[in-house]
């Protein structure tokens, strides 16, 4: 199943924002699943619901689009928004509206109309994060040193341990490879913080060995939380080596888990999201295995 032009950030915001219904959430869901590939019966095994009803909201979506999905949340209803949510709708398809809308770029009042928030949390959201939407190119994730500008749209790893965590993006896509071809995000085992201390410096570096190759020319930016991976000798030793591969932290104004979320949301469908992946504990790799495909 194809979605129509510019749904699927508006279709994930819906699913991530309290103030929707539970059942729009998961008629929402359905609808990125089987979009996503998904079989009737897997979506309906997933989501626990019954196989026609699965059936009759891909129909519905199919001939009428998200309205008729049911009620959409409107402005004015208290609501606890999800910054990244609002990020991702404004910054996804290169920040253009669908041509439904005729506008050539995001409008605060526009944005919430189509979220079903307020017109003053998206320009709030806006201003926190530093977005222009007329000029999506200027945008910059927050860092410390801060990232350049665009390079949201190339991650090519994702590490993740119970002390820390990293994102591995490169600086352009020069080659014909898209980023989301090359990798999957590789994990450790998380059982415990003994298991971290032997086996998270050598899976990291498992990791970073097999971005540089696969990624030998552009610069390679990595964006961590936590110091323990700068901790490690090895890890230092290799950044020495390699002086095209740069280290960022997350500031203390933004977690990483919030960062990394508008980083794998925008880098295209192909992604996974970051709560995705902790939730498919089947995906954790230990440190003598490779990094496989996205």
């Amino acid at each position: 199943m194809r979605l129509h032009e510019g749904d699927r950030a508006r279709l994930e915001a819906l699913t991530r924002m309290s103030t929707a219904p539970a059942g729009l959430v998961r008629r929402a869901r359905i609808v990125l699943l089987a979009a996503g590939g998904a079989s009737n019966t897997e979506v309906a095994a997933q989501l626990r619901v019954s196989r026609p009803t699965v059936i009759k909201w891909r129909s519905r979506y199919a001939d009428s689009g998200i309205a008729a999905l049911g009620d959409l949340p409107r402005p004015g209803r208290p609501a606890t928004v999800d910054e990244v949510a609002v990020l991702v709708a404004t910054l996804a398809d290169g920040a253009r509206p669908p041509t439904r809308l005729r506008a050539p770029y995001w409008s605060s009042r526009l944005l919430a109309d189509e979220l079903g928030i307020a017109h003053s949390t998206v320009a709030r959201v806006w201003r926190k994060w530093g977005v222009r939407p007329h000029r999506p190119e200027t945008f910059q994730l927050p860092s410390v040193p801060p990232l350049p500008p665009g390079i949201h749209r190339g991650v090519v790893g994702v590490f993740r341990a119970s002390s820390w965590n990293a994102v591995v993006l490169r600086a352009d896509e020069r080659t014909g490879h898209r980023a989301e071809e090359r990798f999957r995000p590789l994990l450790v085992d998380r059982a415990g913080p003994g298991a971290d201390r032997t086996s998270a410096p050598a899976a990291f570096l498992h990791l970073l060995d097999a971005v540089a190759q696969a990624h030998p020319y552009p610069r390679l930016h990595v964006l961590l939380n936590g110091t323990g991976a700068v901790r490690s000798r090895g890890v230092r030793e290799w950044l020495a080596r390699n002086p095209r591969v740069s280290v960022h932290h997350a500031p203390a104004t933004r977690s990483w888990a919030d960062l990394t979320e508008v980083i794998l949301r925008l880098a295209g469908p192909g992604h996974r999201s970051l709560s995705s992946i902790h939730r498919h504990p089947g995906n954790t790799h230990g440190p003598d295995v490779g990094p496989r495909p996205l």
